[in-house]
């Protein structure tokens, strides 16, 4: 018989969506059932009125976790969930995106069909702000009209696993939003109904798109980036090199550190231009690559992890004939600023890949996932996930004009992320000629040990005298105590914490007069390394069209980045020392690494500008690419009492002060 086309509906992400391409515009006969026909059940509404890209979310259940408690809050469930993606328009959807509003404070434990955007591994904290999910192994969805209705090519189900907390027992803990991240694309606030939501997101009609002449994905850039190539491949292994280019005028990375995640048992045999931290072959030996290469020399292997870390090598091994010889290679793990050294804003390693079945032909490659990389002292960067693109082109190496190029290439995209309060690396202390005591760096800066009972991580920092500015925190506390004596200031009961930061900077403006103003900058390091060819920015908003001269630093204008004065070390000055034993170590402080320079400003053609409330301190300041915590107040006009003369005197006593010490 004829089933119904008005037979009950089944949820669309719960549906085996290839039964709906079965028979569009005729029947098929069932196998072994002659004579017997079978009609596709009809796709809900919703995704018959949407001619774009339809997104839905299914929550599917949850249960109660241990431990069990009393408090709502605090009760964790386990959770299961469904996200589903369908391209239901004309064109192709590569590299799609999908938003999912998590608002249950979740932690995802498994995602099945897609890899978490900038995530580091299960379980992942999805439930602040919500997570951005990447198709893995499936980036692509292709139209309906060029596969002829293959759903397996059109669609995406994404299995979502985890934890919530705060949700009363009968809720239905729901996202707040779903919405396509592409670009392109504008998606309306989604539907809900009990646990189901949808949306369907359509091209933006004042986008406009690229003029695409390549048969993969447009290269993008972001403030750093990798390009994956497959150099050479074989039937169970291949040569691939990683580049990583540093294209932000202010990005850097010392001593970095790569990490990724294998995701189909893949493991480095040998590797040129860099190395591994752990070389290990039990995980292979006793994993499902030790019962695959039986007889293999595992003894030999580079690295078996899962998630292997990756480093630089050392300068001195950069012609080494068995580790060596690329370009770019071998620079300790430094990566500048383009603008500063195109040469050292490029990083280049070779390695050898093995694989396992099903992998077992030479077009079966897959990259990495999950891609981090961390720095000494440096921006923090959230990566994407690996994009195919068109293959790298290469000059040829006998110098002729043809080119070669790779196999196959990817490209992965990293930016630079804001630090979130109390996460920075360095931090800044404001001082000031008018005022008796300087703002110190802000409480826990670069953040705090919370078994620490001695000290409050939450009072703000407390004025203090400048001259405790030039010693270690540790060494301020008696300081501090008597200035807020001698200002009639109320002392809590517990001192505030330390910043903790490896790096600080004194903003310090020095004079004020009718047609200028002067500032000046010193930096600190307080860690025992040193910094080679650093940097620092200054952003300035309405001062910073009045920059004339850096006296000490070689200062100039950045054009890409607005508002900001970029300065570095005068050659043979860019050497920042670590912080070094006093002379008599037993008696003396420690001293920090200094470099000081002052600056001048002309205040021609900027009409009310008031440097004492704020106009002549920094509203963003950098330090090797990272933004350094600014403090929260300006230091205060001396009290009454004190005349300029005698701020001026006590500011020269600091001078004199810091040169003794150094």
């Amino acid at each position: 018989m004829l089933i119904s086309q008005s037979r009950a509906r089944i949820p669309w992400p719960l549906l085996v969506l290839v039964l709906w391409g079965v028979a569009v515009a005729q029947d098929y006969d069932v196998p072994g059932t002659p004579g017997i026909h079978e009609g596709p059940p009809p796709p809900p509404l919703e995704i018959e009125q949407c001619n774009g890209i339809f997104l839905s979310y299914t929550f599917e259940g949850r249960e109660k976790e241990y431990p069990h408690v009393k408090n709502v809050t605090a009760q964790a469930w386990a959770f299961k969930a469904t996200a589903a993606i369908l391209n239901a328009g004309a064109q192709e959807l590569k590299s799609w995106k999908m938003f999912v509003g998590f608002q249950h404070d979740e932690l995802l434990v498994a995602a099945e069909g897609a890899i978490v955007v900038n995530g580091e591994g299960f379980p992942i904290r999805v439930g602040k702000n919500g997570t951005v999910l990447a198709g893995y192994p499936q980036a692509d969805l292709k139209t309906a009209i060029e596969t002829a209705s293959d759903f397996g090519q059109m669609q995406v189900q994404v299995t979502l696993k985890g934890t919530q907390f705060g949700v009363a027992e009968k809720a239905t803990p729901m996202p707040k939003s779903l919405k396509l991240v592409n670009e392109g694309y504008k998606c309306p606030a989604a539907t809900r109904k009990d646990g189901y939501m949808h949306v369907c997101c359509k091209k933006d009609p004042k986008f406009k798109d690229k003029k695409q002449k390549t048969k993969y994905t447009l290269r993008t850039y972001g403030d750093l980036h990798f390009t994956y190539d497959v150099l050479r491949a074989y039937e169970n292994k291949y040569q691939a090199q990683v580049t990583i280019d540093n294209i932000h005028p202010l990005g850097r990375l010392d001593q970095w550190n790569l990490t990724w995640e294998w995701m189909r048992n893949e493991f480095i045999h040998d590797m040129r231009g860099a190395f591994t931290h752990r070389k290990d072959p039990s995980e292979c030996i006793f994993g499902p690559q030790g019962q695959y290469y039986k007889d293999f020399d595992f003894s030999t292997v580079m690295n078996c992890q899962k998630k292997p870390v990756i480093s630089d090598l050392p300068p001195e091994l950069e012609n080494d004939e068995k580790v060596g010889k690329l370009p770019y290679c071998c620079k300790d793990g430094l990566l500048l600023p383009i603008t500063m050294n195109k040469t050292k804003a490029r990083a280049i390693f070779q390695m050898e890949v093995f694989k396992l079945p099903p992998d077992l032909n030479r077009t079966a490659v897959s990259p990495p996932q999950n891609w981090k990389i961390t720095g000494r002292l440096n921006p923090n960067y959230k990566c994407g996930p690996p994009v195919r693109v068109d293959p790298s082109e290469f000059p040829d190496p006998r110098g002729i004009e043809s080119t070669g190029s790779a196999i196959a290439s990817w490209q992965i995209n990293c930016n630079m992320s804001r630090p979130k309060p109390k996460q920075n690396r360095c931090c800044v202390s404001y001082s000031a000629f008018y005022a008796d005591g300087a703002i110190p760096c802000n409480t826990c800066a670069c953040g705090c040990n919370d078994e620490n009972p001695q000290c409050d991580r939450d009072t703000a920092a407390l004025p203090v005298p400048p001259s405790s500015l030039l010693v270690p925190f540790a060494n301020r506390t008696a300081k501090t105590v008597a200035f807020a004596k001698i200002n009639h200031e109320k002392l809590p009961r517990k001192l505030p914490c330390p910043d903790n930061c490896g790096v600080s900077i004194n903003w310090h403006v020095d004079s004020d007069y009718k047609t200028g103003w002067t500032a000046r900058m010193t930096v600190f390091n307080w860690e025992e390394d040193a910094f080679v060819d650093w940097y620092s920015a200054v952003e300035l908003k309405r001062a910073f069209p009045g920059f004339e001269k850096s006296y000490s630093f070689n200062g100039s204008v950045m054009s890409r980045v607005d508002n900001t004065i970029f300065m570095q070390g005068l050659p043979g000055m860019n050497y920042l020392v670590g912080e070094v034993n006093g002379t008599h170590p037993g008696k003396d402080l420690p001293v920090p690494g200094k470099q000081q320079s002052v600056l001048s400003f002309s205040k021609k053609h900027i009409h009310g500008l008031k440097i004492a409330h704020g106009d002549g301190f920094p509203t963003k300041l950098y330090f090797n690419g990272e933004e350094c915590a600014l403090p929260k107040v300006l230091p205060k006009a001396a009290a009454p009492g004190l005349t300029p003369a005698t701020a001026v005197s006590a500011l020269l006593l600091a001078v004199v002060a810091l040169l003794l010490l150094f």
